[in-house]
C-alpha cells in the first residue's frame, strides 16, 4: 500500500502532471490539497480512467481537498464540524480498506500577528479536537496534507531568514506539536531524522531551481498501528521538476 499527499496547486491546471505522476508512481491512495475547483468541476473522468475512485470537497477558486483511491472510498466526512471554518474546503476523510485517511489543507496565516494568523491557530485547535474525537489511534490512521508550518528549523533551508516568520513561528509550531502529541508519528521525520528534506519551494524566488531552498510543510502523520506497517516515507522530487509543476512535491509512504 502506497499512500501519498500532494498539494497540486490547482487540479485542473496541473491535470497533465497529475495524470503522468499517477501512471508512473501508481500510488494506491492520494490525498490532494488546493484542488481549487468546485466538485462539479473536478476532472473525474481522466482520473477514473487511471483506476481511481474520487471523493472531493471543493470550493470555487480557493482551497479544495480530495481523496483518490484504487479501492472503494467509504464513510466520507467533510470538514471539522466547526462552523467557523467549514465554509472553507480544507478537510476530507474516509475509510479506504483498512486505513482511515484524511486530506488536510491548513490555513496559511498570511503574516504573523494578523487576523488570519489567529484564525490559523484557532483552526489548528479545532483540527486537534476533531482528530481526538473522530480518529481512534488504535486504528490504522494516515493524516496527509499541506499543514503550512515547519516543525522546527530542520525543516527550513535558512532558519535565520525565516526566524519567526509565517510558517516558522513559535505559535504555529506549538499548534502542530499539539496535534502530534495526540500520538501521531511524523512520517518523514521518523525516516529522515536529520532533516534537510523539503516539500515546498517558492515559485517567486525560483527556490527549487536555485539550489533546493525549500521548507517542509507537507506531512504524513501516522497512528501507531499505521507506523508499524510503514517501511518508508519519501519526497518525490521528480514531480517538482519539468514544465508547469506545482510548488509542492508529493510525499509518499510505503506501508506493508
Amino acid at each position: 500500500m502506497r499512500i501519498a499527499t500532494w498539494n497540486v496547486n490547482s487540479v485542473r491546471a496541473r491535470l497533465a502532471r497529475l495524470e503522468a505522476w499517477l501512471a508512473e508512481a501508481r500510488p494506491d491512495v492520494v490525498l490532494l490539497q488546493e484542488t481549487k475547483c468546485q466538485d462539479e468541476q473536478f476532472p473525474r473522468e481522466p482520473l477514473e480512467e487511471l483506476g481511481y475512485q474520487i471523493a472531493s470537497f471543493g470550493q470555487k477558486t480557493y482551497n479544495g481537498v480530495a481523496i483518490l483511491a484504487r479501492q472503494r472510498i467509504e464513510g466520507v466526512e467533510l470538514g471539522l464540524g466547526d462552523e467557523r471554518f467549514d465554509a472553507e474546503a480544507r478537510v476530507i476523510s474516509a475509510q479506504v480498506g483498512e486505513y482511515l485517511v484524511a486530506s488536510v489543507y491548513a490555513i496559511n496565516g498570511q503574516e504573523v500577528g494578523q487576523p488570519r494568523y489567529h484564525d490559523k491557530l484557532a483552526w489548528y485547535a479545532s483540527l486537534r479536537a476533531r482528530l481526538a474525537e473522530r480518529f481512534p489511534l488504535s486504528e490504522k490512521v494516515v493524516i496527509g496534507g499541506d499543514l503550512n508550518v515547519t516543525r522546527d528549523d530542520l525543516d527550513v533551508y535558512d532558519p535565520r531568514a525565516w526566524h519567526e516568520k509565517i510558517l516558522c513561528s513559535t505559535s504555529e509550531r506549538a499548534a502542530l506539536g499539539a496535534v502530534l502529541e495526540l500520538g501521531y508519528a511524523d512520517g518523514l521525520r521518523h525516516f529522515h531524522p536529520a532533516g534537510g528534506v523539503y516539500t515546498w519551494w517558492d515559485f517567486r524566488t525560483r527556490a527549487f531551481e536555485r539550489g533546493n531552498k525549500g521548507l517542509r510543510i507537507d506531512y504524513l502523520l501516522l497512528s501507531p498501528p499505521a507506523l508499524a506497517t510503514c517501511n518508508a516515507v519519501e519526497v518525490d522530487l521528480d514531480a517538482r521538476r519539468g514544465a508547469k509543476p506545482s510548488d509542492h512535491a508529493p510525499v509518499v509512504a510505503t506501508l506493508a
